[in-house]
């Protein structure tokens, strides 16, 4: 991959997904970054988690947690806690930095406007959602005035009920739906690695068939497991390119659209690199 190319063709939209361990992790260089993307051709929609936030305030609350399979159960003391630090700490954070950057932003979440459809995922896990669909409309009309979206991970049944959806989850579910031209995934690593001889090999480029090659050597493990597996259901959603990016890292998003080597791309035809 050439150092300074520009990365396939420009324009469109671009969904950018932040966790909540990584907006912790952001310089304030990022938010300058997301405004000027519409110089590079693209509109910027941005997803968002709070885990760090969501624990602060449980504990603070004193809402005790329950875990199946490791997987924390979202009760609806536990929904209310989530709804307030994702909708609002979080999210109205983020606009804020947006606006003091120069930006225009609106804060939303999957709830408003019936934006992402969800369901019961697993009824041991609570109000946690699968989401069945993603209804653009509002985003259309945000971003065709000039706004940033900035969407919280929540969803709605058809029945009225508040969901918590996973980050990855609702950012791919909306990458696709808008037909976006990439999905970034802001994290707090470097990308995807192997290790060859005791140090670290960054890998720069994966296609579907690697990503699984690699996850059946061992070489894949761990939490990026499902990271990478989230990437490669986007890409089969239509998605042209995911690519998973350190959120710490300045002007991470601006280099990786030029073609820098920073963070790992999955492209449906890529090889490794």
């Amino acid at each position: 991959m050439a150092g300074t190319s520009e990365r396939g063709a420009q324009g469109g939209y671009l969904v950018i997904k932040c966790g909540g361990s990584t907006l912790e992790q952001l310089p304030a260089s990022f938010y300058e970054e997301l405004v000027r993307l519409p110089e590079l051709g693209y509109q910027p929609v941005v997803v968002h988690g709070g885990g760090p936030v969501i624990n602060q305030l449980l504990k603070r609350l004193n809402v005790e947690s329950r875990f199946e399979d490791g997987l924390r159960v979202t009760d609806a003391a536990t929904l209310e806690v989530v709804e307030m630090a994702l909708a609002g700490l979080t999210n109205k954070a983020l606009v804020s930095r947006i606006l003091q950057s120069g930006g225009k932003a609106v804060g939303i979440s999957g709830v408003d406007g019936g934006l992402i459809a969800a369901e019961i995922a697993d009824e041991r896990l609570g109000f946690v959602g699968q989401v069945s669909k993603v209804r653009v409309e509002l985003l259309h009309l945000l971003v065709g005035q000039g706004y940033i979206p900035v969407i919280a991970s929540l969803g709605v049944s058809a029945t009225g009920q508040h969901l918590n959806i996973n980050a990855d989850t609702a950012a791919g579910a909306v990458a696709a739906a808008l037909g976006a031209a990439k999905l970034l995934l802001l994290t707090d690593v470097e990308g995807v690695y192997v290790e060859e001889d005791g140090q670290r090999r960054w890998l720069r480029q994966l296609s579907p068939a690697e990503v699984e090659r690699l996850i059946a050597e061992g070489q894949i493990r761990g939490g990026m497991i499902p990271k990478v597996r989230a990437a490669l259901e986007v890409l089969a959603q239509g998605v042209h390119e995911v690519a998973i990016l350190p959120g710490a890292s300045e002007q991470a998003m601006t280099r990786f659209l030029r073609g820098e080597e920073v963070g790992t791309a999955f492209c449906a035809a890529a090889g490794v690199s």
